[in-house]
């Protein structure tokens, strides 16, 4: 399963990710934990998008689901990095985002440069709920080979 979207840089887009990207996991019978925690981190690598990118126009999310993983990307075409804010503390809202993705998938990657902007790449191992559609192909194909 694959998807792609290009989306205005707004708040408002953020939503949409969410949805499309829940229903496609839950379509396919992800457990609802693992669906939740994608969400999360999807949504936080979205806002950062939003708030933090310094080019306007759109930013683009891809996501497939291939061999019990979920792989999603988070594309801006900004000036690339920024200086890293002075640390405010544990209980500062700015700069929690990146330490909650990292609790919530099993890879998160950043690759960032001025002339390309930022790509934010996570990944989850997938776990599935007992109806998954993914284990009825799974036996449906054993099944017919024999």
């Amino acid at each position: 399963m694959r998807f792609s979207l290009a989306l205005p840089r707004d708040a408002l887009s953020i939503p949409v990710v969410r949805r499309v990207t829940g229903d496609a996991l839950r379509g396919l019978g992800v457990s609802e934990d693992c669906v939740d925690d994608l969400l999360v981190a999807i949504s936080e690598a979205c806002t950062n998008v939003v708030q933090h990118a310094r080019a306007t126009g759109e930013y683009e999310v891809t996501g497939h689901v291939d061999d019990g993983a979920c792989m999603l990307k988070i594309m801006d075409w900004g000036g690339g990095p920024r200086p890293a804010p002075e640390d405010r503390g544990v209980l500062s809202e700015s700069g929690r985002g990146l330490r909650i993705m990292r609790a919530l998938v099993d890879d998160l990657d950043i690759d960032s440069s001025p002339d390309r902007g930022t790509v934010v790449h996570l990944r989850k191992r997938l776990t599935w709920s007992d109806g998954a559609l993914v284990r009825r192909l799974d036996r449906s194909l054993m099944h017919n080979a024999g």
